[in-house]
């Protein structure tokens, strides 16, 4: 079986959920090559609601358009687009509609949830806390498994201490290198122990060589047009399409449109602290050694 799968925002099918009005179109389960991820996008539209449920799985999320509510034991918070954050397994929740547009978010699921038992969701109360729901507050020091970001965030030359996705932190700073910046959304430090979630901009000289992982990664492009390969298999990439790269599944890409190339990146399993990339040109260059 092939070790990566891409699909197109064309060929979109949301079907129906718990809930009033909520749709999830599942790019990634156990009908694909993936193992260790769930991923998909939700859809809510107005007046809808997922009633309050706990999962045997942790849900990260990033919010495409709002706004929408997300009620936990913590309380309501009011999301927008941009906001992201990450419910552990089994921390109650429910979603609802918050305007007169539909809301969407795509969600990242680990470990994969198992259809034999019945996704591995379960319906549980959540009292009502009677308060309003609230914007992410992305400076307050309790905002705790929740951030926001912006395209401008991944501007190299405009990082200020305002600029910052989570928190007055390091974690946060900007990883930048040959025309690639990466900025870290939910990981370890947010409460994620099963996945890590983050943005990646590629400049329009932004090349990234054949490499391959120990874990698995799921990419949702949102600006900006790219090539990417996979096992030798070369795809054109457009905002809306999602890829896969299995364990083992050797891929690259570079930025092959006008401006920059933007998407979201999950990875499941967590990558462990070392060897966490495996690059082509290394192990080539030892051969190369050897011959001499």
């Amino acid at each position: 079986m092939s070790r990566h799968l891409v699909k197109r925002a064309a060929d979109a099918r949301f079907e129906r959920g718990p809930g009033d009005g909520y749709r999830r179109w599942a790019m990634l389960d156990e009908e694909t090559p993936a193992v260790h991820t769930g991923f998909g996008i939700c859809a809510l539209e107005p007046g809808g609601s997922v009633p309050p449920h706990v999962h045997s799985y942790e849900e990260s999320f990033f919010v495409l358009d709002g706004p929408v509510v997300l009620r936990t034991a913590d309380g309501s918070h009011l999301l927008r687009a941009g906001d992201y954050g990450v419910l552990p397994v089994g921390v109650v929740h429910g979603w609802t509609a918050a305007a007169v547009t539909t809301a969407r978010w795509a969600d990242m699921l680990a470990p994969q949830p198992r259809a034999r038992f019945g996704g591995d969701t379960y319906p549980v109360p959540l009292p009502d806390g009677g308060h309003p729901p609230v914007p992410v507050d992305v400076r307050d020091p309790r905002t705790r498994r929740m951030g926001h970001i912006e395209p401008s965030n991944m501007d190299v030359d405009k990082q200020t201490q305002d600029m910052l996705a989570v928190s007055a932190s390091m974690r946060t700073a900007l990883l930048a290198y040959s025309g690639i910046t990466v900025k870290m959304m939910v990981d370890s430090d947010l409460g994620a122990t099963l996945s890590t979630m983050f943005l990646v901009q590629y400049d329009l000289n932004g090349v990234a060589g054949p490499h391959d992982h120990p874990f698995e990664e799921t990419y949702l492009f949102l600006d900006g047009e790219g090539e990417g390969t996979f096992d030798g298999e070369r795809y054109q990439l457009r905002p809306g399409d999602v890829a896969f790269a299995g364990v083992g599944c050797v891929h690259g890409f570079r930025n092959t449109g006008t401006g920059p190339l933007r998407w979201l990146e999950t990875q499941a399993p967590q990558p462990p602290g070392r060897h966490s990339y495996r690059f082509v040109r290394d192990w080539a260059y030892l051969e190369e050694r050897l011959d001499a």
